[in-house]
């Protein structure tokens, strides 16, 4: 990973444990900053050799507006990693979270441009199905879309720009309280790389999940609005301005594999009640809002994506003021 410079953020809660440990070593071996944002339940005494680890009053004190205003014990907070990484001239920001180990593949070098099979279809898709013939599929996804078929699948002339790329995770991959209450795991996926064309929707994470440059302004994580929809939210708004700069978003074989922190599943499912119920109406909602597009346009675009969430009723009023802190921080880094 040592060019173009990466960047690897994660946020935890715990002590340094052997998922990043690892993380830490493979970044040490290969020269790229691993940030740490640590939260008000972190440990005082947060140590990891490797590590760049920040806790809240290191944050504030970052210069970042975002990092003041930002709630604490949320998720979000990780956004303070993305800016830092930004502030320190990275290229590539690759994030995962505290529970998922890195694999090899986890180090490859990442090409921004991609020669892939191209999925298309208007409307939902479930990407799982190109990656495993098991009853699985991805947390976010309609659960009326589960049994969808895949679209067609075509190969582009030329390699196609996908800035942003999500890796899936084996054994306790990334689905939703009603896979996990009805359904088995461990299950694994099969290798391979999909690409989404324009207008085909599929949730994606931010637990193995690379951006490139240009979209660093997408990577943005809202605040005010479920815990367990805030990256799947914000996947969402990424698509759509996404494919309004040209670009389109890749999906890949795993590269880690998670060995999942506790959950309360009940508490999980009544988080993502909202997705169950909103998500269609958040796919519908965007698609059908005026974008600009151009990277120059993209704080706008974000800005105008979370006023029609906010207007929707699924996202707070407050999420305005914190995209307008983001926006005001990128905008100095610039």
């Amino acid at each position: 990973m040592s060019s173009p410079r990466y960047a690897l953020v994660v946020t935890t809660i715990n002590p340094p444990n052997e998922a990043l440990t690892m993380l830490a070593d493979g970044a040490s071996r290969l020269d790229a900053r691993f940030w740490v944002i640590g939260d008000t339940k972190s440990p005082a005494d947060f140590a990891l050799p490797g590590a760049d680890y920040l806790d809240v009053p290191t944050q504030q004190a970052s210069g970042f507006g975002f990092a003041r205003a930002c709630p604490t014990k949320h998720y979000a907070r990780k956004n303070i990693g993305y800016l830092l990484a930004m502030r320190d001239g990275a290229d590539v920001i690759v994030e995962t979270d505290d529970d998922n180990l890195p694999r090899d593949g986890f180090w490859a070098p990442r090409e921004r441009h991609v020669a892939a099979p191209m999925l298309s279809g208007q409307g939902w898709c479930n990407v799982y199905r190109h990656f495993s013939e098991a009853l699985i599929w991805p947390r976010g996804l309609p659960l009326d879309r589960v049994h969808d078929p895949l679209g067609p699948l075509s190969l582009a002339a030329d390699p196609l720009d996908c800035p942003i790329q999500q890796g899936l995770a084996d054994d306790n991959p990334d689905v939703d309280a009603v896979y996990r209450l009805l359904l088995p795991l461990p299950q694994s996926f099969g290798p391979g790389t999909v690409i989404l064309d324009r207008g085909t929707w599929c949730p994606f994470n931010s637990q193995n999940t690379t951006t490139f440059r240009p979209a660093f302004p997408l990577l943005y994580l809202p605040a005010h609005c479920s815990f367990r929809m805030t990256d799947i939210w914000r996947s969402f708004v990424a698509q759509r301005i996404a494919w309004a700069n040209g670009w389109r978003v890749m999906f890949h074989g795993s590269t880690v594999w998670q060995e999942r922190n506790a959950h309360d599943l009940m508490r999980d499912f009544a988080d993502e009640v909202p997705g169950y119920l909103h998500n269609d109406r958040i796919r519908a909602t965007l698609e059908d809002l005026d974008i600009t597009g151009g990277e120059a346009a993209m704080p706008d675009d974000l800005m105008r994506c979370y006023r029609a969430l906010i207007a929707l009723g699924v996202v707070g009023a407050e999420e305005e003021a914190l995209v307008a802190a983001w926006n005001e921080d990128l905008a100095r880094l610039a």
